[in-house]
């Protein structure tokens, strides 16, 4: 197995976004990336042609990231990485598995929302068609560098401005 940079990646590689319900406090964040990093290493060490990547973004977002055109992923493999967020879950009492909530960017700040609230802000105006949303279902690298971070009415979110 090889941790390598993200930039390095495929652009096809697969790409699991984890969205925390709080941003990671200051005296978190070096222990967080630490735990995300050794993961990352001792993910598929069986198999030395694995290449895996992560990121942590705006101190809130989990990114991994894996080759698996060179190295197939079981489900075995996925289910250790799920088995890994929820232990993090847990130790930072977070949540980080609920790909339904909403993450968007209030000025420098991202807000992290129910749906139910975000259509009210919607309803509301308090937040617009050009407010910034992030898209935590992409599933590949290309998609994250370009499809990420949109605007409300270029994402699957667009339905809501109706």
């Amino acid at each position: 197995m090889m941790l390598v940079e993200f930039d390095s990646i495929p652009e096809d590689a697969k790409v699991w976004i984890y969205p925390s319900s709080r941003k990671f406090y200051a005296n978190e964040i070096d222990e967080v990336t630490k735990k995300v990093k050794k993961f990352v290493e001792t993910w598929k060490t069986e198999n030395e042609d694995f290449k895996a990547s992560y990121k942590i973004l705006y101190n809130r977002f989990i990114v991994l990231s894996a080759d698996d055109i060179t190295t197939t992923l079981t489900n075995k493999d996925i289910d250790t990485s799920v088995t890994f967020i929820i232990e993090l879950q847990e130790i930072y009492n977070v949540e980080l598995l609920d790909k339904m909530n909403v993450c968007f960017k209030q000025g420098e700040f991202v807000q992290y929302k129910e749906l139910k609230d975000f259509k009210k802000l919607l309803k509301n105006k308090a937040v617009t068609a050009k407010t910034i949303v992030f898209d935590n279902l992409i599933t590949t690298k290309q998609e994250f560098e370009n499809h990420w971070e949109v605007a409300i009415e270029d994402s699957w979110y667009s339905r809501f401005l109706r």
